[in-house]
This record gives structure tokens, C-alpha cells and sequence, in this order.
């Protein structure tokens, strides 16, 4: 073992409580740094999967419908030009559209679809729905409905629907029973519910119709159309970036997630912020808290520095002792306040569950944030040493003996 960090752990020996308190403090410190961590990122990545749960990373859409002022010689017939009503109309070469979209590198999965307003009735009841006519097995990689089916299969083929929970309820719909799909363009078709899915969201439940792609051309006079093209992208937040690049390339109206939710963005970017500044007060906590105990201890140690200086060890090696002493100050709570940390997002969860045990708060701890915890406490620890070791150092060995 090299003479400093001989002299290091001699040093933590002899001074056992104090070194001890130390440690405990850093410990308590990376504690409560992945505790709150973990239930920030465990927060953030809830709201994202709620969010994201029942909408797509990006969608593409035909341009809207503007109005073209009529020009008498270099001036406007008309002052006031109003907005058209938008009707629904395809996106022109939607194939050609998707495969530029499906060779992104950043999209992992796209999926067509033929969507608008319509009425569900059956007897005396209707309601407002909003069709979707999709390609299941890609619809599926886009939203996850197939894993939150309640009832039934997730399989669409001729003229099957699938329907959310409370749309169900409120139309008094079973697996097997038939709805009548109404839309504003004189469709009108007799759907059998094949599937009912509860994807979390009570407006989604209440207002969703899904069908093939062909059945909701024809409801909604897309012969052979599709309005919408939803895209998956590899990360979430990168969706805008995505957006904006493929709306440069296909000159369509395309919006992310992150466009449409800037409330819910706000909101995540908040608790990011909060949770950096916790962590940088936690960890300058810890670095001025080492920085104090060694500057105590080069005091303590005045003598044995002088005598050492005196036998021939240089100024280098004197001042690596304390750095030593920074670091495994550092690394050794870090691994406790791991450990002390992780037991607290443990019995956190437990005490704040669900009566059907899922957690009230989610808590995310990945190795990465152990990894993290540790890695930093032990940097602090040696930024914390380097000035009591730079005052070690310079102590001149014979004022050191005299005056210790």
C-alpha cells in the first residue's frame, strides 16, 4: 500500500467518532438525495405514461383548409376573409407519406388512420364518439391497447369495433352486441363490439370507437384514405426535434406530444429543476461539511505532519493523505446513504399504497442513481480535501513541532 494511503487509514482509525459522524452524515446526505430523486423521476415518468398511454409521440395531418382572397387588379375584393369550416380530407400519397416516416431513424413505429366525429347509438341512446379506423397490430405499437383489454379480443376484421369501458356502460354494451356508428357525412354502419379496453382515461373510455381501417373510410368518405399517420418515436423527448424536422420534409401539419401538453412539459421541466437544485445543496451540504472535519484535522495533526515532513515525506504525499481521506469519506457514505436510501423508497411505498397495493407515489430507483449517488459523493469528497490537503502541505515542519 502506498504511504499515503497507509497514513490516511491511520489517521480515520485514531479519530474513530469523528470519522464515523462524517461518514453518517454524507450517508444521510446521499440518502436523501436518492430518496427524493427516485420519487421525482418515479413522478415524471407516472404523468408520462398517463399521458403518453392514450396519444400518440407525433401526428401527422393534411394542411387545413384556407381561403383564397379574390383579387380585383392588386387589391382584395373583400376586407374580411373568414376561415373555412375544415372538412376531413386524406393526406395525399399517405403511403409515400408513412414510408418516409418509417425510414427516420428516430421513429420506431408509424401507424395510418381514418378518424372524425360520429354518434353511437343503440335504441334510444346515442353518443358522441370519435372513430378511429386502424391497422390493429400497428395501432397497438403506437397505444398499448391490446394490454388493456377488459374484456373480449383485440382483433378487428370487417365491420368489429372495439370500445372503451365507459362508452360501454353508458350504450349497456357487451362483447358480441351491436352499435350503430353515425357520421356527419351520411355514414352509417352496424359495428359488433369485439373488444372493450379501459386505457386509464375516463374522456378516452367515454368517446373512443375503434375499427378496421377500411370500415371508417367508407363511414367516413376517405375511399382508400387516411387522414392521420401516428408515429412512436425511440425518445419521448425528442418527439419535438422529430416534428419539426418531418414537417420540413413532408410540408404537412405535424405536432408532438410535447407541443400539445406544454402545461404537462412545464410542469416535468419544473420538477427536473428542483430536483438538481435539492442535489446541489445536498452535495455542497457534504462538501463543506468533509471540508470543515479535515481542516479540523490538519490542526489535530500539526504535530504528526511537522514530525513527517521532518523524516523526508514531501509535500505531495502529505497533502494525497487528506485528499485519500476526502475520498473515502465520500465513497463510504455514499454507499451507505445507497443502501439507507433504497430502504427508504421501500418503506415509503409500502406505507403510502393503494388498496390494491399499487403505489400512491411511484417510486423509480435504477441502478444508474446508485451509481450516480456514489460516483459524486466520492468527487465532492476529494473537491471537499483539496484545500485542507493544499494547507497540509505547506506546513513548514519545524514551525509545525514548535507550535504544535
Amino acid at each position: 500500500m502506498p504511504i499515503a494511503g497507509f497514513l490516511a487509514l491511520q489517521f480515520m482509525r485514531e479519530y474513530r467518532t469523528q470519522t464515523a459522524l462524517t461518514i453518517s452524515a454524507v450517508g444521510v446526505g446521499v440518502a436523501v438525495m436518492i430518496f427524493l430523486s427516485a420519487l421525482i423521476d418515479g413522478l415524471q415518468a407516472s404523468l408520462i405514461e398517463r399521458t403518453l398511454g392514450t396519444q400518440p409521440h407525433i401526428t401527422v395531418r393534411p394542411p387545413e383548409e384556407e381561403a383564397r382572397p379574390q383579387l380585383r387588379g392588386d387589391i382584395h375584393a373583400l376586407r374580411r376573409i373568414e376561415r373555412p369550416a375544415q372538412r376531413i380530407h386524406s393526406i395525399a400519397q399517405w403511403q409515400r407519406t408513412d414510408e418516409v416516416l418509417r425510414r427516420d431513424p428516430e421513429i420506431i413505429a408509424t401507424s395510418p388512420a381514418a378518424t372524425g366525429d360520429a354518434f353511437a347509438r343503440r335504441a334510444n341512446a346515442s353518443r358522441p364518439v370519435v372513430l378511429y379506423g386502424v391497422v390493429p397490430e400497428r395501432f397497438d405499437a403506437i397505444i398499448a391497447v391490446r394490454d388493456h383489454l377488459v374484456a373480449g379480443r383485440y382483433q378487428l376484421e370487417g365491420r368489429e369495433a372495439l370500445i372503451g369501458s365507459e362508452l360501454a356502460d353508458d350504450l349497456g354494451l357487451g362483447v358480441g352486441d351491436e352499435l350503430r356508428i353515425q357520421t356527419p357525412m351520411g355514414g352509417d354502419a352496424l359495428l359488433r363490439v369485439r373488444g372493450i379496453f379501459d386505457l386509464g382515461n375516463r374522456q378516452v373510455n367515454q368517446r373512443w370507437v375503434l375499427t378496421s381501417l377500411r370500415s371508417a373510410q367508407a363511414l367516413l368518405d376517405l375511399a382508400g384514405g387516411a387522414n392521420a399517420i401516428h408515429a412512436k418515436v425511440r425518445r419521448i423527448f425528442d418527439a419535438e426535434e422529430v416534428a419539426q424536422r418531418l414537417a420540413a420534409r413532408t410540408g404537412l401539419v405535424t405536432k408532438s406530444w410535447m407541443a400539445e401538453n406544454e402545461q404537462l412539459l412545464i410542469g416535468l421541466r419544473s420538477q427536473s429543476s428542483s430536483s438538481y437544485t435539492i442535489q446541489a445543496f445536498v452535495f455542497l451540504a457534504v462538501a463543506m461539511g468533509i471540508a470543515s472535519v479535515l481542516v479540523v484535522s490538519v490542526v489535530q495533526r500539526t504535530r504528526e505532519i511537522g514530525i513527517l515532513r521532518a523524516m523526508g515525506t514531501t509535500r505531495q504525499t502529505i497533502a494525497a493523505v487528506f485528499v485519500i481521506q476526502g475520498a473515502l469519506v465520500g465513497l463510504f457514505g455514499s454507499l451507505i446513504g445507497s443502501g439507507l436510501g433504497g430502504l427508504l423508497s421501500f418503506v415509503f411505498s409500502r406505507a403510502n399504497a393503494n388498496p390494491d397495493g399499487s403505489a400512491t407515489f411511484p417510486i423509480a430507483l435504477e441502478p444508474r442513481l446508485f451509481l450516480l449517488a456514489t460516483v459524486l459523493a466520492t468527487i465532492t469528497g476529494i473537491f471537499a480535501s483539496l484545500l485542507p490537503a493544499r494547507r497540509a502541505g505547506r506546513l513548514d515542519p519545524v514551525e509545525a513541532i514548535r507550535h504544535a
